[in-house]
């Protein structure tokens, strides 16, 4: 599975080429803590049921991480955030965590989408 970012002046580019998908509850609270490194080309979803506000914390992770919030794939907001303090919400019926740096091109009205490889 493939992570691609749609700007809104139509330009298409490749985010991820390795895509894990934290699809249950223990995925889901757990995310990047305890890793190391958040390896390069590598993205981690968190798809939800519905919308809500939606909150992600660095507690126990050792490195900074972009992270964007999507409703129906259309990108709703966009942080960086600290190690092991950072914290950030906003509404969303999916969640995207990428290393650090990857999401600097991705704006609020994006579109942030998946496909097979």
């Amino acid at each position: 599975m493939e992570l691609w970012h749609e700007s809104g002046d139509g330009q298409r580019r490749l985010l991820a080429t390795e895509v894990h998908v934290a699809d249950g509850l223990l995925a889901q609270a757990r995310g990047r803590m305890f890793t190391r490194r958040f390896p390069e080309g590598s993205a981690l979803v968190f798809p939800f049921d519905g919308v809500a506000k939606r909150s992600i914390h660095m507690v126990a992770v050792p490195y900074s991480l972009d992270v964007i919030w999507l409703i129906e794939e259309k990108v709703v907001a966009v942080k960086q955030l600290s190690p092991m303090v950072g914290f950030g919400r906003a509404s969303a019926d999916a969640v995207i965590e990428l290393p650090a740096g990857v999401a600097e091109e991705v704006a609020p009205g994006d579109r942030v989408v998946t496909t097979e490889s």
